[in-house]
């Protein structure tokens, strides 16, 4: 080899190995190394610290409030939507997320590349992410949430006071939407509670079902023509007010409803005593409710007298046949007091809910709402009896 030959040997050596060290340096940058356990969480102070949360106010881009929800006594409310009650599981699931949320590894402290990860200053008009703050622990706690990294179950983070970016373990997708807070269920009377179903279009002849006692095996129906019967899928109608769950809400003033003569009204007695009053309309392909509630006590109070005489006739029934070796079980007498106390506080707690309010309902339950007589009849199947010959 010669002189020459042997300096660029040495040269293309010396490249390699600087080539080398860059391509290391290069994917260090791009690949962080874990983190060590004893990093910390997210949000140190939150962990023992959950029910003192007073407010979780969510911020998206431009500063900009998406969502405010409050603690006032023991429940949560959403102030864009009213004050009407959130959904406390979904809240507190998010909770304790977050208190648990702990940082895995350190990710890009370059602003250049928050964006990558959605962990931009909330400020910024193009921010993906959003900046969570929470009220009620010792000082106010603050944290961006970017995107989710599903692979790892983890999120991207950011303290808006820090440059540093964490991943952080959990999955934290932060709805933005007041309505995906809202507790939606807004009635759920069973329809065997149900002992009279009155329904009024604005115009046509009103339905009435009823039952006598919750044994009956089918509703009567009120005003029923000669030859005609009730199809048995009326019975349906009973189950509106079960597993009712609200689309929307917003205070009666900024829904106009129509003239009280334009309006679809409904209204369910339970045995128990208790009303449910509904005015409906339709607009823009939208159903629209108003609801309230009534407590009967006289009526509610002479039921659990009805169903303690029969408990009591069933406990007699029970020793008698007892006597004789049978395992029947007697049906315990109701407490009337403890009854009546927990029927005015469902009335009270409905009424809370409903008042000054106007409600967005699925459609199936309006439709239950938007029936006549004529809809709920078909022809008898049995006729009067033929004499024999």
């Amino acid at each position: 080899m010669t002189h020459l030959n042997s300096k660029a040997v040495l040269g293309l050596g010396a490249a390699a190995v600087v080539a080398v060290i860059a391509a290391m340096a290069i994917s260090s940058g791009r690949q962080p190394v874990s983190e060590p356990k004893g990093a910390g969480y997210a949000l140190p102070g939150l962990r023992d610290h959950l029910n003192d949360v007073r407010s979780v106010i969510i911020i998206g881009a431009e500063n900009k409030t998406a969502v405010s929800l409050l603690k006032e006594g023991q429940d949560w409310q959403i102030q864009e939507k009213d004050g009407y009650p959130a959904d406390a599981g979904k809240l507190r699931e998010m909770l304790i997320t977050l208190a648990n949320a702990e940082l895995l590894e350190r990710k890009t402290a370059n602003v250049q590349r928050y964006a990558d990860l959605g962990i931009e200053d909330v400020q910024a008009k193009e921010a993906q992410g959003v900046e969570l703050r929470l009220e009620g622990l010792g000082q106010p706690a603050r944290l961006i949430v970017g995107k989710v990294d599903d692979n790892n179950g983890a999120t991207f983070i950011r303290r808006p006071e820090e440059k540093q970016s964490w991943l952080a373990k959990g999955v934290l997708r932060i709805e933005r939407d007041p309505v995906r807070w809202l507790d939606k269920s807004l009635t759920d009377i069973p329809s065997s509670r149900i002992a009279e179903i009155m329904l009024s279009r604005p115009a046509g002849k009103g339905l009435r079902l009823f039952k006598s006692k919750p044994e009956d095996s089918a509703y009567s129906v009120a005003d029923l023509p000669s030859g005609r019967e009730a199809d048995p899928a009326a019975a349906g109608l009973a189950s509106t007010l079960a597993g009712l769950n609200l689309i929307d809400v917003f205070p009666a003033s900024a829904v106009a409803a129509p003239p009280e003569s334009n309006l679809l009204k409904a209204r369910y007695r339970t045995f128990d005593g208790l009303t449910i009053e509904v005015k409906a309309w339709n607009r823009d392909d939208r159903h629209y409710a108003q609801f309230s509630a009534k407590l009967d006590r006289a009526l509610a109070e002479s039921h659990l007298q009805a169903e303690a005489a029969k408990a009591s006739q069933s406990a007699q029934t029970h020793d008698a046949e007892k006597t004789q070796g049978s395992p029947a079980q007697a049906t315990p007498a109701p407490d009337i007091g403890q009854h009546l106390e927990a029927l005015d506080r469902e009335a009270e707690r409905l009424n809370r809910r409903f008042a000054g309010r106007s409600f967005a309902i699925p459609a199936d339950k309006y439709d239950n709402m938007d029936k006549s007589l004529a809809d709920i009849l078909k022809p008898a199947t049995t006729g009067p009896k033929q004499k024999k010959k």
